[in-house]
This record gives C-alpha cells, structure tokens and sequence, in this order.
C-alpha cells in the first residue's frame, strides 16, 4: 500500500513538475500585415473585404491566423513617410500599399527587406516601383490597372454619351504625383478623339466649389474627373455639383453614380484586391516578391446611371445599356 501511494506521489509530482513548463509554453505570435493608405477607412469598404476574401483563399483569416494594422493618412499626405517608418518598426510580414503613388514611394523608401505588395492604377515600372512586370526585383510586387487605357475608354464612353461634346472639363488634383503623367495622357488621347480639354485643378473642398463656380462661366459641354483618392472621398459634394450644374460626368469609381454621378469606368476593383490578398497569403508562406509578375488588371467595369441621364436629359444610346455592367435605374 506504501508503495501504491509513493508512486501515485511520485506521478502527482511529476505532473506538477510539468505545470509551469505547460502554463509558461506561448503560442508564437501571429504574423502581421500592416496596410497604408492615404485615403479614410470609409473611402473602400468594398475593397478591403476584397482583399480579405483573397486572404482567406490562401488560408489566412484576419483574427484566427494573421493581424492586419491600418494606417490611414485621410488625406493628410505628409502623414506617410512616418506611418511607413512605423510599420518598418513594428516588424510587419507585409506591407500593402493602396490608394495612390505617395503610398508605394513611402513605403519603398522606408524599407528594402520587408516585401511590399502595391495597387496602382499607374504602370509600376514607368514609376519606379519595379524594373519589369515579368520580374520585379525588390522587395515590391502587386496589381495594376493602367490608367493610359482606362483613361481612353472613359473619354471614349462620356463621349458616347454626349455625342455632340467638344469641350471637355477636366478635373485632377495637383497634389497627387501622378497629376502631370496624367495630365499628358489626357491630351493626348483628347487629340486623338477630336476634343479639347479644359484642365481644372482642385485638392480640397473649397477648390472644388470655386472650380464649378468657374464651370457655370465657361459651360464647358461635359466633365471628366480624375481618378483621384482625395476625388474619391469628396464623391458626394462632386456629384452634387456636378447635378445642379446639368454637368454630364465621368468618374472613375461605381461609387460616383451610386450617389448619383452619370457614370464611371473602371478595372474591377474587387478582382484587382482580391489579387492582392491573394499575393500577400503567397508570401506569408514563404514566395518573395520578386518572384511573383506584376499583375495586369484584364477586368473592367461600367456602371450607368440610367435616372440621372434622363434627368440631364441625355438619351442614352442602346449600345451602352447593352455594354454596361451596372445600370442605376
């Protein structure tokens, strides 16, 4: 009997022995994806949810096996050369960059070890980002959707719309960097079309009200809006505008004429970050950068809205109602 107890007390002890081993034993950390941007979080709701569905198709679940941190810059662009700097610092896996070329160039500039993954609608190696699409060296890598020939259709399509416009109001934002490649761009594709560009330049809200203050002078005969973050975020004072002044407008976001904008034009987002969240799973598992092309957007979208064209009193020709993805009735 003394002995029965003695290795019962002997396997009791092991056992407490072990406790503190077991309850010290730690879960290594998840790894952490650290996301810029210089827009607000409510600017692409959609596009984030994209990008986690791309996420979880690799077997990454925000939460469960991965942490995302967010940095937004809400339009405060000096802001993110020093939200880049602490994501270096906090030792994401990742980062992706989103919402414009200050974004790439922050983080590209802030460090060359930890991979990058960007979306832009600029041509990656014409900016600097990447030496080819094919390989891009670095620690960069992503998803593009060339604004070249966006650009051209969405002249080509407000056009259509206006068959008898000449004059065309073209708004950018001078504070975006890409301004003057797409500026250049734009005149030429409007040569090629037989239009004439008026250029307008706004980057905050008030500069928008003062610019169609000018448009009700000038009466030019339809509006083109830069694919701009900063536009993104000011879509419903843009198409209020735009609305009380019988302006028709093209935008580059299907968000424009969900509020009421004529219409947009443009790469898929939803596939184009889903493609992001995809790139990001590859290289928490262990692919680098350079080893993943840079992805072409081949999927595009165009959304009419249908009310707001009777309201310009605009008849639509049939064969953009066919063409169109979205019609807004």
């Amino acid at each position: 009997m003394l002995g029965i107890r003695r290795r019962e007390f002997i396997t009791l002890l092991g056992g407490a022995a072990a406790w503190p081993l077991a309850a010290g034993a730690q879960q290594p950390p998840l790894p952490v994806i650290g996301w810029l941007d210089p827009r607000s979080p409510d600017t692409n709701l959609e596009s984030q949810r994209a990008f986690l569905r791309g996420l979880m198709e690799t077997g990454y679940s925000e939460g469960e096996n991965v942490t995302i941190i967010h940095r937004w810059a809400e339009n405060q662009l000096d802001r993110l050369p020093v939200m880049a700097a602490e994501l270096v610092r906090r030792r994401v896996a990742v980062i992706v960059t989103s919402g414009g070329r200050l974004a790439h160039y922050a983080a590209k500039a802030a460090t060359k070890d930890i991979p990058i993954v960007f979306h832009t609608a600029e041509d990656p190696v014409r900016a600097g980002l990447v030496t080819s699409f094919a390989r891009p060296d670095g620690n960069l890598t992503g998803v593009t959707f060339l604004t070249l020939e966006l650009l051209a259709k969405r002249l080509e399509l407000l056009h259509e719309m206006v068959p008898g416009a000449s004059r065309i109001a073209f708004l950018v934002n001078p504070m975006n960097a890409a301004s003057a490649t797409t500026l250049q761009d734009a005149e030429l594709t409007a040569r090629s079309l037989g239009l004439q560009l008026q250029i307008r330049k706004a980057s905050n809200s008030g500069e928008i009200d003062e610019t169609f203050a000018a448009l009700a002078l000038d009466r030019p005969d339809a509006l083109f809006v830069d694919g701009d973050s900063f536009y993104a975020s000011r879509r419903v004072q843009l198409v209020h505008l735009a609305t009380f002044h019988k302006l028709p407008a093209s935008y580059s976001l299907r968000e424009f004429p969900e509020v009421g904008g004529l219409m947009s034009y443009r790469t898929d987002t939803q596939a184009t970050y889903r493609q992001v969240g995809a790139y990001v799973g590859r290289i928490l598992k262990g692919a680098k950068p350079a080893d993943l092309p840079v992805v072409q957007s081949s999927k595009f979208e165009r959304v009419l809205n249908h009310q707001t064209a009777r309201m310009l009193k605009l008849e639509v020709p049939a064969k953009l109602l066919t063409i169109a993805d979205v019609v807004i009735e």
